[in-house]
């Protein structure tokens, strides 16, 4: 069971059916941050609720419509904690497109709970110059896929830089997180014991990934292997126990497993140094899926690896730069061109 920390959303635990939404779902034993993103969205949207004066259990589609609005015209937030900013308004698409979902549910929740008969969120019910009710289906908001973001060679070596200064173990996760292509909850939820040391192959528990279905095992490379050799000796002398493989040096939470917050504030900290604001704790997995693809594995190889259900969310995380593509069509128009002169040369007879 996933713990709610209802401090941060005063107007979910106040409201009887959106506390009783989100306790359902982290009963379920949904992921932390899907909580978390779960209860920031329904926060959000009983806040724009009060400020217009709307009962939520009672709202209608022009209230909606009028949520949507705000959220693509409030002004976009500035600061050093932005890593890009693609316009001054608007939440970006990918957000927007979570904090309607995490409505819809609330909705299909008072549904089931038989406090309305319908959904004012819906799912594939707007057209363009039709408004609701047109016959294509298509979501409230066009659903942009980006492509993710790799650093170039320069801003890698930035990046491998401003690392060298870091700790054995924070050395130690970067070079994981890119071997396994591991996120950052995967990473953090390491154990001793899911590591083969042997035959260098580190299982991902079922239990920690990102879907809580499938486990998988994948290997590491031996300079990777050294860098554990090295930590598993250090580590000793912060706990004896078998438990979470990246423990806490410091003297408040000494031996204590390193939170997914402490990570985060790690690769900042590198990122900030590096000069290289865009890299974050998913960039490693980014990068690693790119360059099995430019190492020509399959797309199957690369998907299993990765623990992706759908093909189509590893085709999203492969990114090929500019470069890479006119590398390749370079190659290929030389071999093209080769072979029609080839055939320009050859004896017709």
């Amino acid at each position: 069971m996933t713990d709610v920390r209802w401090e941060r959303y005063p107007l979910v635990r106040a409201d009887p059916l959106a506390r009783g939404w989100l306790q359902i779902r982290a009963d379920l034993g949904l992921a932390p941050n899907t909580i978390e993103a779960y209860g920031r969205a329904l926060q959000g949207y009983l806040s724009f609720s009060s400020q217009a004066a709307v009962v939520p259990e009672t709202a209608g589609r022009a209230h909606i419509a009028a949520y949507v609005h705000e959220l693509t015209t409030r002004p976009r937030a500035s600061g050093a904690g932005v890593r890009a900013l693609e316009s001054g308004a608007g939440l970006a698409n990918a957000t927007l497109q979570q904090r309607l979902v995490a409505v819809r549910l609330f909705y299909d929740h008072l549904i089931e709970e038989g406090v309305r008969a319908d959904n004012p969120v819906g799912r594939g019910r707007y057209t363009p110059g039709k408004a609701f009710g047109g016959a294509r289906e298509r979501g409230l908001i066009p659903r942009y896929q980006k492509l993710p973001w790799i650093p170039s060679d320069e801003q890698w070596q930035a990046v491998l830089g401003a690392t060298r200064a870091e700790s054995l173990r924070n050395r130690l996760m970067l070079a994981l997180a890119y071997d396994a292509a591991l996120r950052r909850e995967e990473l953090c939820a390491l154990a001793v014991d899911d590591l083969d040391v042997a035959r260098r192959l580190l299982r991902i528990r079922a239990e920690t990934t990102k879907g809580r279905i499938h486990e998988r095992v994948v290997p590491y490379s031996a300079p990777t292997g050294e860098l554990y050799a090295a930590y598993v000796r250090e580590r000793r002398t912060l706990s004896r126990a078998r438990g979470p493989l990246f423990v806490s040096a410091s003297h408040r939470n000494r031996g204590r497993p390193i939170s997914i917050w402490t990570w985060s504030k790690v690769v900042a900290g590198i990122a900030a140094r590096a000069g290289v604001p865009r890299f974050s704790t998913h960039t490693l997995r980014h990068l690693c899926l790119t360059d099995l693809a430019r190492a020509g594995w399959d797309i199957h190889e690369i998907a299993r690896f990765a623990g992706h259900r759908s093909l189509q969310t590893t085709f999203r995380y492969i990114h090929l730069s500019g470069r890479d593509l006119a590398a390749n069509l370079e190659r290929g128009m030389a071999e093209i061109h080769a072979w029609r002169t080839r055939q320009l040369a050859e004896d017709p007879a």
